[in-house]
């Protein structure tokens, strides 16, 4: 409801959409910076041989990191 109203809004003033490059990390800055966290203190560290094994270790990072 919200990104409609917002969407709306943007269209009234006449602001148009901008795109960043797809395999451009530094456009996205947050979601690189989250991963690269991730990546140095989780993936780097384990071993992972099932994605069972995957996904209960990447929930208890998830929970300890937040």
């Amino acid at each position: 409801m919200k990104a409609k109203v917002v969407r709306e809004w943007l269209a009234q003033i006449g602001s148009k959409t901008l795109l960043i490059e797809s395999d451009g990390p530094w456009e996205n800055g947050c979601c690189e910076s989250f991963n690269g966290d991730m990546r140095d203190e989780l993936r780097n560290g384990e071993s992972v041989y099932s994605l069972k094994t995957g996904t209960v270790i990447n929930e208890m990072w998830r929970m300890h990191d937040n």
